[in-house]
């Protein structure tokens, strides 16, 4: 039986990676795309995540949902600008006919409605704020009886996080940051969750190297996709901060369809909600089992991707490759 999974992402250059390879995964039925207006401006990533599926889709009609979400700590403006680009590349634009349809439904409502419909439990992939699923949770909390399991990028253990706000300690990740109050609602809910943290997420920089390696096969439609979108964040080899960019949301994607690329562990965890530490995770005896991704097989993850997107058909129009 295929796996049945939904994808929930606040359209960044990761998030839309990781919509293209789950399109190419054997034994995954994607269920359902919801885009939250967190990492992003929620129109053109929408519109992107539209002709990702039309172009690399292999004809599926995969439904997709606008969230409507709002933040306690919004991400800074600078940041949620590369949808825009990617919307407007040329290769996901030869053939605008076709595309799949924008949904009427809110995100939130329309996971509702998958998990109600779903003859079978649904494992839900989560690369930006939980607040889409906290929403369906705190409404109807029976419907965590049909989630299967949540592989969510976000929180770390480590002593520093990636947020530098003002006001803040600097402790949290920014997908927990941003609204805290969902990650404490899901943390409380009877769900399996898979915490891809920054334990593991710092161990796979996108570094020039992968980028020559991608580079020399440009010819091919799937990875041409991976070389011009990454093109978008800066190749910083030398400055290692939280403006580093690294495969934060694909390495959740490839954990979720191959746990063997990665090593996990379960701990006692809760989050904090409010003040100068909010949307910190931590350990607590206090809090409930998850299950932290830590490290990472790094050569076999970026082997794993690149074959992925090496697999992808192109349905691009008439001047395909």
């Amino acid at each position: 039986m295929m796996r049945k999974v939904y994808y929930n992402h606040d359209g960044g250059v990761d998030d839309l990676v990781g919509l293209f390879l789950l399109l190419q995964m054997p034994d995954i039925d994607l269920v359902g795309v919801g885009v939250v207006n967190a990492d992003c401006y929620v129109e053109p990533a929408t519109s992107a995540s539209q002709k990702i599926i039309q172009v690399f889709g292999k004809g599926k009609d995969i439904p997709i949902a606008m969230s409507n979400a709002r933040p306690r700590n919004p991400f800074p403006s600078s940041w949620r600008e590369h949808a825009f680009t990617i919307d407007a590349m040329p290769m996901l634009n030869q053939d605008m006919t076709d595309q799949n349809k924008l949904l009427d439904q809110s995100a939130d409502q329309h996971l509702s409605q998958i998990l109600r419909e779903s003859d079978q439990a649904i494992d839900l992939v989560f690369v930006g704020p939980l607040t889409d699923l906290a929403t369906v949770l705190t409404h109807n909390p029976k419907l965590s009886q049909k989630i299967n399991g949540l592989y969510w990028m976000g929180g770390t253990f480590l002593a520093n996080g990636n947020v530098q706000e003002p006001h803040h300690d600097g402790t949290a990740e920014w997908n927990a940051f941003w609204d805290p109050e969902a990650v404490k609602v899901v943390w409380d809910a009877d769900i399996d969750i898979h915490m891809v943290g920054l334990e593991s997420t710092n161990k796979v920089p996108l570094t020039n190297a992968i980028r020559q390696t991608w580079a020399q096969d440009h010819h091919i439609p799937g990875i041409d996709f991976l070389g011009q979108a990454y093109a978008l964040v800066p190749p910083m080899s030398f400055i290692h901060t939280n403006s580093t960019y690294f495969l934060w949301d694909v390495l959740t994607v490839a954990y979720f369809a191959d746990p063997s690329l990665a090593s996990s562990q379960v701990l006692t965890s809760d989050v904090m909600v409010y003040g100068v530490s909010q949307g910190r995770t931590i350990i607590s005896d206090q809090g409930r089992p998850i299950q932290l991704v830590y490290d990472v097989d790094h050569d076999r993850f970026f082997d794993y991707i690149t074959n992925l997107a090496r697999q992808a058909p192109y349905q691009g129009g008439q001047n395909e490759k």
